[in-house]
């Protein structure tokens, strides 16, 4: 029975071992990735709905509007993707797609406060997401601020795609 226990332990111990020294790439979805990705969930929902309701009723009074509200849409359904899916590519999407919106919210909310007849009706980054508790204009400062908290993290243990590549790469070699 001590013989059976030990060896099921070395076993285990071996399979512990192999998971901790193999290279990973970590998820972006853990701690406030999470909360991010909650957040950005909720806005895609709400830029959709507001973007299809504003298409369909009546796209002719404010198309500019109304199609910043759809490419609204499109950003945070692709940077809750990115953040969820695991891998260099990804992290690189949501890199590129939070940038894109950040510029987005900073660039309309802008141009909605010095040029009202630009904006015959609201987009979700009107005003800096002020219709929507400044959550677009603080979203992607968070995201960013995240994406790099992260990168460091895997940069420090060595799990970044990155590393994680060439380890497999020299370990294929041998």
């Amino acid at each position: 029975m001590a013989t059976k226990s030990s060896a099921g332990g070395s076993s285990s111990a071996s399979t512990a071992a192999e998971r901790t020294s193999a290279p990973r790439v970590s998820s972006l979805a853990t701690g406030v990735g999470r909360v991010l990705i909650a957040v950005y969930g909720i806005l895609a929902l709400a830029a959709t709905g507001r973007s299809v309701v504003q298409i369909a009723e009546d796209f002719s009074f404010a198309p500019f509007s109304y199609t910043l509200s759809a490419i609204a849409a499109v950003v945070y359904i692709l940077a809750m993707v990115a953040l969820i899916v695991p891998g260099r590519i990804w992290y690189r999407v949501a890199c590129v797609t939070i940038v894109f919106e950040m510029t987005g919210v900073l660039v309309v909310g802008t141009l909605s406060l010095l040029d009202r007849q630009l904006f015959p009706d609201l987009t979700i980054w009107s005003y800096y997401g002020m219709g929507y508790a400044f959550a677009p204009l603080v979203l992607p400062i968070a995201g960013l601020w995240w994406l790099r908290k992260h990168h460091r993290a895997a940069v420090e243990r060595g799990t970044t795609p990155a590393a994680a590549a060439a380890d497999q790469h020299l370990g294929s070699a041998e």
